[in-house]
C-alpha cells in the first residue's frame, strides 16, 4: 500500500520584483511589480508504507513547499496528493492526527515546560486518554532515554536532548508517516548516530514511514533506502540509495598492503 501518492503536483508563488534604481520610489511603493516563482513543477512520486525516503535538493529546489503541500499547510495549484489515503487539502485536521513532523529548526515545545508536561500537553492535542499518554510517555521515554531530563524545562536542555524530545512528542499519537526536516542539524556526530539510531529503530517496530529532508549524506545513507533529487521544482532522480552510491559516486580503490606500507612508512618518520 502507499503511504504518499503526489501526480503532477505544482506550485507557484506571486513576488515582489526588485528593480534597479526603483527601491524607494513612489512607483515602487504603489505600482510594484511582481513576478511568478514555480517552487514546485508538476512532479509526481510515490511512497511505500515503512518506507524510509531521502527528498532533497539545494536551497530553493521546493523540499519545503513540497513537505506543506503534503501536510496541508499549503494548497497546490495543481496535482493531487494523499496522504495514507486523505486530501490534505480537504482533511487537514483528520490527516494531523495520523502524521506527525519534526523540524531541526523550529521548535514546537514549548521551552519554559518541562518535556514530561509538554508531552501531556500533546497528549492532550491529539485526544489521548490521561492512561493511554503515561504509557506511551513511559514507553518513549525509556525508548529515547529520557529519564534523565524529563523534568527540566525545555530551555535548559542540550540541543541534543532537545531533538530527543521533539521526536517523541511527535510520535506520542504512534502517527503512520513521520517528516523530518533538517532533524540532526547542529548536533554533534555521537548525538546524531544516536538518533539516527533511534529513528531506525521506530521505523523497525512501528512500521513508520519516514520522509527526510536533510543536507547531511550521513542522514540519508544511513537512513534511507531510496533518495530523491529535486532541483528548479522538479525531479532529477529517483533512485536506491545503494545504486547512487555505486553507480553515481567516484570510487577509489586502497588495497590492504598499500595501507600497511603506508602505516611503517609513517612510523619510520616518527
Amino acid at each position: 500500500m502507499q503511504a504518499i501518492k503526489v501526480e503532477n503536483l505544482s506550485k507557484t508563488f506571486r513576488v515582489k520584483r526588485k528593480e534597479k534604481g526603483m527601491r524607494g520610489s513612489v512607483k515602487a511603493i504603489f505600482h510594484p511589480q511582481t513576478e511568478e516563482i514555480r517552487a514546485v513543477n508538476g512532479i509526481s512520486f510515490s511512497v511505500k508504507e515503512g518506507e524510509m525516503l531521502a527528498f532533497i535538493g539545494p536551497n530553493g529546489a521546493g523540499k519545503s513547499t513540497t513537505i506543506k503541500m503534503l501536510t496541508g499547510i499549503l494548497y497546490p495549484d495543481g496535482g493531487r496528493v494523499e496522504v495514507l489515503g486523505i486530501d490534505p487539502t480537504k482533511k487537514r485536521k483528520q490527516l494531523a492526527y495520523r502524521i506527525g513532523t519534526v523540524f531541526g529548526q523550529k521548535e514546537q515545545l514549548w521551552t519554559h515546560l518541562t518535556p514530561y508536561d509538554n508531552f501531556r500537553f500533546f497528549g492532550a492535542i491529539y485526544d489521548l486518554s490521561e492512561q493511554e499518554t503515561e504509557e506511551r510517555i513511559v514507553e518513549l521515554a525509556e525508548r529515547f532515554e529520557l529519564s534523565g531530563f524529563i523534568d527540566t524545562p525545555v530551555r535548559n536542555l542540550s540541543l541534543g536532548q532537545r531533538i530527543r524530545c521533539e521526536i517523541v512528542a511527535s510520535l506520542l499519537h504512534k502517527p503512520k508517516v513521520l517528516f523530518l526536516d533538517e532533524p540532526t542539524i547542529g548536533l554533534d556526530p555521537v548525538v546524531k548516530e544516536n538518533v539516527r539510531e533511534l529513528i531506525r529503530q521506530m521505523n523497525r517496530e512501528e512500521q513508520t514511514t519516514i520522509f527526510l529532508t536533510s543536507h547531511d549524506v550521513g542522514d540519508i545513507e544511513k537512513l534511507c533506502q531510496r533518495i530523491i533529487i529535486v532541483n528548479d521544482g522538479q525531479i532529477v532522480l529517483d533512485d536506491s540509495v545503494d545504486h547512487l552510491k555505486h553507480h553515481y559516486l567516484e570510487k577509489k580503490d586502497i588495497s590492504l598492503e598499500d595501507i600497511i606500507v603506508e602505516i611503517y612508512k609513517a612510523q619510520g618518520e616518527g
